[in-house]
C-alpha cells in the first residue's frame, strides 16, 4: 500500500519569494502522481543536446492530433474524431484499438527547442534540441606567461 503525503507549499511561497511557479509545478508533478500510461511513450537520449519523445498514436490522423509548448511545458493533444456507421454496413465485434482522447505533458528544461514533429507507423516523433546562448556556454580563459 502506498501513503502519499501531501506537502504545503504555501508556507514556503511566502518565505522564498519567486520561487512560487517552481513550488506550483512540484506540486502539480506529485498531487496527481496516478496517471494513465496511455498513450505508451519513449524519451530517447540521442546525444548531450539532442532528444527525441516518441508517442503511440496508432488510430489517429494528422490533423486529429496538436503539438503544443507553453510556458516551457510540450504538450501532446489527441482528439478521436468520432465516426459513426449510419448505414450499417460493418460491425466491430471486437474494439481493441485505443482511440480515446488524451493529453501528455512535459516540462522541458531550460534552453530546450522543439525541432519538429512528425508521424511515421502509428508513431508521433517529436525531436528536441537543447541550445545553450553562446554567452552562457563555458569559456576557456588562455593563461599567458609574464617574464
Amino acid at each position: 500500500m502506498t501513503n502519499i503525503a501531501r506537502f504545503d507549499t504555501q508556507a514556503l511561497n511566502r518565505a522564498l519569494i519567486g520561487f512560487d511557479r517552481m513550488f506550483d509545478e512540484m506540486e502539480a508533478r506529485f498531487v496527481n502522481t496516478a496517471q494513465t500510461n496511455y498513450p505508451p511513450y519513449n524519451v530517447i537520449r540521442e546525444s548531450d543536446n539532442l532528444y527525441t519523445i516518441e508517442v503511440a498514436v496508432a488510430g489517429f490522423k494528422k490533423d486529429e492530433i496538436k503539438v503544443t509548448i507553453e510556458d516551457g511545458t510540450l504538450s501532446i493533444e489527441a482528439n478521436k474524431d468520432v465516426v459513426e456507421d449510419d448505414e450499417g454496413t460493418f460491425q466491430y465485434l471486437h474494439r481493441g484499438l485505443a482511440s480515446r482522447a488524451f493529453t501528455r505533458s512535459w516540462t522541458l528544461a531550460e534552453h530546450i527547442k522543439v525541432k519538429g514533429a512528425e508521424i511515421k507507423d502509428g508513431i508521433l516523433t517529436v525531436k528536441l534540441e537543447r541550445e545553450v546562448p553562446e554567452e552562457l556556454k563555458p569559456k576557456i580563459i588562455d593563461v599567458i606567461e609574464v617574464k
